[in-house]
């Protein structure tokens, strides 16, 4: 039965532009180029991945006479290399440009040949399903004669005075299925998506840094000393009071510069690719443990005393402004075998959001909070009797940093296990770990263990009781995870859960079909409405939904018991019976396999292209609600089934 529907690219994203040419490189060799502009943020990958990972760019053949193949495609340019933690798997990518070339051995007169390159992109939120470039050239063995058929893009270029264009295919024997419902879809508002926090996180863990780093032995005794000089050094308080906030400036001026210094050096990619970098996470997971063991007492690590002293004798040589510059460089240096653990856990941690500017907007924060204590103190002097005078508690700060900084250099290490398959640092290794960790943290809290700069005092205070009540507690709250347990709030840190070897834990959620037709059939018969997830193999972020938002018992029980489940995978590679021939936006399209069918379905039907994509419809197709993409909010979630369960029984 022919089915007609209009193409509406409400919601189809066009990130990746492909365009196809052929080059003669000898009498009997030429070679067919596809050379792609990606968008900024997303990026396109590579050949040969390897099964299970994301979607290879790959050559393919209809149609080939006079010619054949040399070799595999290759990929020509800048390819970046990463381990992605997901995958469990080492990837290689493109960014802004890439270019994949096939190189054909003309075997004599006239030759032809036609197919499609196909390739994946991503970017952090959604990925394309497996995307293809069709191409088509002829030409005769002593030189290329034509190139036959428009150069293919990977995006089209639609008319912008056109809404849309006539689509006929043959896909579906239920037409109201497969009917394109965009515009009721947009009536309900915009898709449910993940907002940007990346600022406001990087934000908020360098201040919560700059507070810890307030705290410890190498800053706090300063404050009061700092203060006071300022004060006593002219008789006039005001310009006291404005020595201490040009003190306060200049420490934010000179970590911030930092920020800048690291960025500029190595480049936003650049610091996020090491990142995720194997022998990078093992350099770093082993700097954490000095450091820890620094803290714990073992040794101390300062910079070069004459470099402190030379920028202190400078300071009091120079008047002004510059004076009280030097005396906050000082301060940076001084402090540095407390403050240099934490800054350079926060550089790693920034670099991953790959924004030129997170660097710079984490040691303002962090700065932000370190010279908070001086401006303030400046203006209310009086506060300086009650401020609580040095002594063991902050050692105790000290020393709880190290257990934080072990606990997270495990986090590092376990990047490196998995790229290079040790499997020695397993989910239940990894849990194993923490627990005796935080265990030990309470413990010592509470008293039980010493440290060479602890104190004799066996007293332990009510904020001390409570932070080791809380730290044995979250040892308590992992245990379950030895067993599977999906644990959301370490999910972020500890090995995927297919690592772990023994596993109870069975409040998952499963599609009851795999099939679109069969899905909808079905949920006409029992009355129920449906819920279509498109998804596919290659899919990240589809991965963390179902791992951190399906578990949820709330959602899992609205999934299983109130809707249909329809899992849709893009980038199923099953044939079709046959391949489909469709008109799309003034093109001619061939659908190859299932993952083609799923694909166009969703752009047709939905108007959109990317996944993850959830959407909920009666069992005529209708749509309930609006639709859902990547967001991890799990109230967000239940209240999007529960709006579209209620629409259902208003029918």
């Amino acid at each position: 039965m022919l089915l007609t529907v209009l193409a509406v690219r409400a919601q189809i994203l066009e990130p990746v532009t492909f365009k196809t040419e052929v080059k003669q490189v000898s009498d009997d060799r030429v070679e067919v180029v596809f050379t792609g502009t990606i968008d900024a943020g997303w990026h396109v990958y590579s050949t040969e991945l390897g099964d299970g990972g994301p979607i290879s760019a790959t050559f393919n053949v209809d149609k080939i006479q006079g010619a054949e193949p040399v070799g595999k495609l290759k990929p020509v340019g800048k390819e970046i290399s990463a381990y992605d933690k997901l995958f469990e798997m080492q990837v290689r990518y493109f960014e802004k440009t890439a270019q994949f070339v096939q190189e054909l051995k003309l075997t004599g007169g006239a030759w032809q040949v036609a197919g499609y390159l196909e390739y994946g992109a991503c970017n952090d939120e959604n990925c394309l399903p497996p995307t293809q470039v069709p191409f088509s050239f002829e030409g005769k063995a002593d030189g290329v004669s034509q190139a036959s058929a428009s150069l293919a893009e990977g995006k089209a270029e639609a008319n912008p005075d056109e809404e849309a264009a006539n689509v006929t295919t043959s896909l579906s024997a239920e037409p109201d299925y497969w009917k394109p419902v965009v515009d009721e879809l947009n009536s309900f508002g915009e898709s449910v998506a993940q907002r940007d926090l990346s600022w406001l996180y990087v934000f908020g863990m360098g201040f919560v840094g700059g507070l810890l780093a307030l705290f410890t032995p190498c800053v706090w005794p300063i404050i009061p000393m700092t203060v006071s000089f300022f004060l006593k050094r002219t008789k006039d308080k005001k310009k006291g009071i404005r020595d201490a906030f040009t003190y306060g400036a200049s420490i934010i001026v000179i970590y911030v510069a930092l920020g800048l210094i690291i960025t500029a050096l190595f480049g936003a990619n650049a610091l996020n690719a090491l990142s995720t970098n194997a022998i990078f996470n093992i350099f770093f997971c082993l700097l954490l443990v000095v450091f820890a063991a620094s803290f714990f007492g073992a040794f101390e690590i300062t910079l070069p005393s004459k470099w402190s002293n030379a920028v202190d004798s400078k300071a009091e040589q120079t008047t002004g402004l510059i004076s009280i510059f030097l005396m906050a460089f000082t301060l940076s240096l001084v402090s540095f075998s407390c403050t240099g653990p934490i800054i350079g856990f926060l550089l790693v941690e920034v670099s991953t959001t790959g924004s030129i500017v997170g660097p710079a907007v984490g040691m303002f924060a962090f700065a932000l909070a370190l010279a908070l204590p001086f401006t303030l103190f400046a203006l209310f002097p009086s506060w300086l009797k009650s401020m609580p005078k040095s002594g063991g508690w902050m050692n105790v700060i000290k020393v709880v940093l190290g257990f934080i900084e072990l606990a997270f250099a495990l986090k590092f290490l376990s990047v490196a296990d998995l790229a290079y398959g040790w499997r020695i640092l397993d989910r239940e290794t990894f849990l194993s770990i923490w627990i005796v960790l935080f265990a030990l943290l309470g413990l010592y809290l509470l008293g039980k263990i010493k440290f060479p700069h602890d104190d004799d005092n066996t007293k332990v205070s009510v904020p001390r009781f409570f932070l080791a009540l809380a730290s044995l507690a979250f040892a308590v709250y992992m245990v379950p995870g030895l067993w599977g347990a999906p644990l959301k709030a370490v999910s972020a840190f500890a090995p995927p859960l297919q690592t772990q070897d023994f596993n109870l834990y069975t409040n998952e959620v499963h599609a009851k079909f795999t099939d679109y037709d069969a899905g909808m059939a079905y949920a006409r018969q029992q009355g129920k409405p449906v819920m279509l997830d498109f998804t596919g193999y290659g899919c990240v972020n589809c991965r963390k939904m179902e791992l951190s938002v399906w578990t949820d018992t709330k959602v899992s029980d609205l999934i299983n018991n109130d809707y249909v489940l329809i899992t849709l995978y893009v980038d199923e590679k099953t044939p079709l019976p046959q391949p489909v021939k469709v008109m799309e936006n003034g093109k001619e399209r061939t659908l190859r396999t299932v993952g083609d069918k799923w694909s166009y379905l969703q752009r047709v039907k939905f108007g959109a292209n990317a996944q993850p994509f959830y959407v909920l419809i009666d069992n005529e197709g209708n749509p309930l609600n609006k639709s859902y993409s990547y967001d991890e909010d799990i109230a967000k979630y239940v209240d999007f089934l529960q709006t579209g369960l209620n629409n259902y029984q208003k029918k």
